[in-house]
């Protein structure tokens, strides 16, 4: 069955090290890549994600020392979700509050549990909870049975839903599957990663990039074939498709959607473990074969993580 939804998504935060021990520490993400940002070798470009880094597990950022903070407004995502086993948001409640993390109180969301929060660059995120069948990657702080299991899915803050809910259904393999207030949800066919939830608000603000913000939404592609023809059918919408870029661990192009965030479409493979083994992920640092020729400049100017 093909897979559809997202693979992963991509934002931009603060320091680097403080970065890593949000997410692996007090959310228990594994690091599963420790790369550059590989239009700009200078920046960290820092993966977490579950064991294997399977795609719909992934959020990514762009570390940058002194980012001044973005703004959420139209034409970006507001909020991105993870799953997490229905039974465990309350677990999870105690667990922000024992590391300092400020959250809103617990509502619910087509049906689900919500419990959003801010990570320290002020991203919004959420833990829905789930009836989850995967198994959760156990971390040095988080059990097994109330890990993450990758993500739920993401909000996107726009102008007028319409042109971008053609792109979602008529491209990106998506169905709308409900309506809530001002939400109206779209579904993938995967298990993790499935959801696109638009919020339309007509003449807001538009959004202002820096710490804090998406930069970017990646969709799944099952391998190159599809990924061509997904951009053949953006074609018809008059959508400007970049060319093929090889990421490494996926293969992407690149596109604005009608209401202004960037969507990416990724291939499933190689995958991650395409340079190291799933056992040793994120503890190196690896670089493609362009660069590895300038690694002792690069690690020269990186900031010291794990």
């Amino acid at each position: 069955m093909v897979q559809t939804g997202l693979h992963h998504v991509t934002a931009f935060s603060g320091p680097a090290l403080r970065n890593l021990d949000f997410h692996t520490r007090v959310l228990g993400l594994r690091l599963v890549k420790k790369t550059v940002n590989f239009d700009d070798p200078g920046t960290y470009h820092l993966y977490y994600g579950d064991e294997a880094g399977q795609p719909g597990t992934i959020l990514t950022f762009f570390p940058v020392e002194h980012a001044a903070p973005g703004r959420v407004g139209i034409g970006e995502t507001q909020e991105t979700a993870f799953r997490v086993p229905r039974a465990s948001i309350g677990w999870w409640a105690h667990r922000l509050i024992e590391k300092g993390v400020a959250h809103e109180p617990l509502v619910q969301v087509f049906g689900a549990p919500t419990l959003r929060f801010r990570d320290p660059d002020g991203m919004m995120l959420a833990l829905v909870g789930v009836d989850a069948d995967e198994s959760g990657w156990p971390s040095a702080e988080v059990p097994a049975e109330h890990a993450i299991r990758g993500l739920h899915g993401v909000t996107l803050l726009l102008d007028k839903a319409e042109p971008t809910a053609a792109i979602l259904t008529e491209v990106l393999g998506l169905r709308e599957i409900g309506r809530e207030g001002s939400l109206i949800r779209f579904a993938g066919s995967a298990d993790v990663g499935s959801f696109v939830t638009i919020r339309a608000v007509g003449g807001f603000l538009r959004g202002r990039q820096g710490a804090g913000s998406v930069h970017h939404i990646a969709f799944r592609a099952a391998d190159d074939a599809a990924q061509a023809a997904m951009a053949d059918r953006l074609a018809g919408f008059g959508l400007h498709v970049t060319e093929q870029r090889d990421r490494q661990y996926f293969r992407s192009v690149y596109f604005r959607e009608p209401g202004g965030v960037l969507f990416e479409i990724a291939t499933d493979a190689p995958g991650f473990a395409v340079d190291e083994p799933v056992e040793a992920l994120g503890r190196a640092l690896k670089l493609p074969a362009g660069l590895e020729p300038h690694r002792a400049e690069i690690e020269a100017v990186l900031p010291k993580v794990a």
